[in-house]
């Protein structure tokens, strides 16, 4: 298990990040509430309306004061995020130290995810679709055409990773389905999240987050679907979650990240009612064992979660 190298000094000094104000919003403020009955307590990133870690206490410990896509924190303690039209890494103080704008033919920036190599893996959307391996000067190195099945610019695609084979793991919403794509841009396997079992295409199941398990099943968040699917490497479902098993709390499910234990990490991100929760964990058993209450916070995209219960959560994380 590999552990970062920021956390233990993340720990032991309260994750001295940069004040930023955002929304009126002071680091250090507590902002919204962890309830779980098991006693877990976890410290994590959030993208999404607001760009913030919050620490165990769900106190505000650094913020950028723009919305955001995706991100995580990097074993250097560093933070990268995607924003609407640019990603950037931020060091603790709030100093950008590397950035790629969206290129002019396109409309949108989704992924951003820091590859073993150094390189950040980034997508863009709209008319010249996009899978890209960026460097540290911000030089293209690979790019790989996306086959989305539409024109609709922000619904071509979500949160994209590469494989330990090479290839990369792409959602594409209203295709239905998520691509393994080869560097060629070839299309090597496909899940389709429109199937009888799951409600067809009526259920709407876009799929926004795909993970590859280290057991090789792929796990799936399904927005306007309400729920979470594990796939096995030939597409048939093997675990299946929805607001029948999770109390009603999954409400546009966008980001989320597989911990360790077996859990599963959700946001809610169209969650809108106050007493429900913005991000949940739950087992696989299908119990409900963390939650996170913040009736103030408009949506939560995507989420890193780093240490729980004060022990660091290992690298890289799967989400």
């Amino acid at each position: 298990m590999r552990i970062p190298l920021f956390l233990p000094l993340l720990l032991a000094s309260g994750f001295p990040f940069l004040a930023v104000s955002l929304e009126g919003r002071e680091v250090g403020e507590v902002f919204g509430e962890q309830r779980s009955g098991n006693g877990i307590r976890h410290s994590f990133l959030v993208t999404g309306s607001m760009t913030a870690i919050l620490d165990e206490e769900s106190r505000i410990v650094w913020q950028t004061p723009e919305r955001s896509r995706d991100g995580f924190v990097l074993p250097n303690g560093h933070v990268l995020v995607s924003h609407g039209k640019e990603v950037r890494e931020y060091t603790r103080e709030g100093e950008v130290v590397f950035r790629y704008a969206l290129s002019p033919e396109n409309k949108e920036m989704g992924t951003a995810w820091r590859l073993d190599d150094g390189r950040t893996l980034i997508v863009e959307r709209g008319p010249k679709p996009r899978l890209l391996e960026v460097d540290r000067e911000g030089e293209i190195q690979i790019e790989v055409p996306l086959k989305p099945e539409t024109a609709n610019n922000h619904m071509q695609t979500r949160m994209a990773r590469k494989l330990p084979n090479g290839n990369y793991l792409v959602p594409h919403l209203l295709a239905f389905k998520v691509k393994e794509y080869t560097p060629a841009g070839e299309v090597v396997k496909v899940f389709p999240t429109d199937l009888p079992e799951l409600g067809g295409r009526k259920e709407e199941n876009w799929p926004f987050t795909a993970i590859r398990l280290e057991n090789g099943n792929t796990l799936v968040n399904l927005t306007h679907g309400n729920k979470t699917v594990e796939f096995d490497a030939d597409g048939k479902v093997v675990w299946k979650v929805d607001n029948e098993d999770a109390g009603g709390r999954f409400a546009d499910p966008c980001g989320g990240q597989r911990l360790a234990n077996g859990h599963t990490v959700i946001c809610s991100y169209g969650q809108k009612a106050p007493d429900k929760a913005k991000v949940f964990e739950i087992t696989r058993d299908k119990e409900v064992v963390w939650e996170y209450l913040n009736p103030e916070l408009r949506g939560i995209h995507e989420i890193h979660v780093l240490t729980t219960n004060g022990e660091p959560v290992a690298w890289p994380p799967l989400k």
